[in-house]
């Protein structure tokens, strides 16, 4: 099933982009939500998987993938991200949803438990937590403000395997869909980032990864789902531990040996995953 492409407008008119899967609207729809660095179409698996059943919607954020880029670098600042998928769920008929959020959308989710504790029935946590562990800041400050203009597929699939050689992707086929995810051919020819890179310069004017554990206890009136990749270089064990601590039934999923971030495509995932989504009316 291919989704609709829709566009909806921010308050300030700046457009937004998302993929719409049709399903069952009796059921909560999914809200999926990608990370930093990623656009919609990472959740194109998962989407097939249960569009059908439910209503399936992807949001690229303001600068990525095919949502508008803003003139002003404040526009990046993550508070307006937040208020951003607000308008979108207003302008999609999204009163209420479940949160597939990874990484920077789980960051998400944990923020619109508080601003709209309403909006959300459940949330599955793709490998982040309320503390981001500093090797997290320090790898992504180093890719996400970097255009390396490749030549082709095979050279942006080295640079990935370089810097993110735990991201748990079986073969050489997943490496290569994850990179033709992550860079698209330009008007020079090369492969450049699906993104504005100057969203690197707003993380750095915010100054750095706030502390949201009062936001994470949001997330305790509802079902919860926690993806960590065991060696992750954002999630620390010990966030996780305090995590549990915080939300006793939060469901832990574990995938040993593995990086940020899952893909949520891994056989030790998918079963998981989709048995709690399916649970969720």
């Amino acid at each position: 099933m291919r989704p609709i492409t829709r566009r909806v407008a921010a308050r300030d008119g700046l457009l937004l982009n998302a993929l719409d899967w049709a399903g069952d609207e009796r059921r909560t729809p999914l809200l999926c939500l990608p990370g930093i660095c990623r656009t919609a179409w990472d959740y194109e698996l998962l989407a097939e998987r249960h569009a059908g059943k439910r209503r399936v919607v992807a949001l690229d954020y303001m600068g990525h993938g095919d949502s508008a880029r803003a003139a002003e670098l404040s526009r990046y600042r993550p508070e307006r991200a937040a208020g951003d998928i607000l308008d979108a769920c207003t302008a999609l008929h999204l009163p209420r949803v479940v949160v597939v959020g990874t990484s920077f959308g789980g960051l998400m989710a944990m923020v619109l438990s508080i601003l709209r504790p309403t909006l959300m029935r459940a949330a599955v946590l793709n490998d982040i937590g309320p503390r981001i562990d500093p090797r997290g800041l320090e790898l992504v400050g180093g890719f996400a403000g970097h255009d390396p203009g490749f030549a082709g597929i095979d050279d942006a699939v080295a640079y990935l395997r370089g810097i993110m050689p735990r991201v748990p992707l079986p073969d050489d086929a997943a490496w290569r869909r994850f990179a033709a995810l992550t860079y698209k051919q330009g008007e020079d020819g090369l492969l450049h980032p699906r993104w504005d890179t100057r969203i690197q310069q707003a993380m750095e004017a915010g100054g750095g990864a706030p502390d949201l554990g009062n936001a994470f206890r949001g997330l305790r009136p509802i079902p919860a789902m926690l993806i960590w990749a065991e060696a992750s270089e954002f999630l620390s064990a010990e966030t996780v531990r305090e995590m549990v601590r915080d939300k006793p039934d939060l469901e832990l999923v574990t995938l040993p040996g593995a990086g940020h971030a899952p893909t949520l495509e891994e056989p030790e995932l998918v079963r998981p995953v989709d048995d709690f989504l399916d649970r969720i009316p």
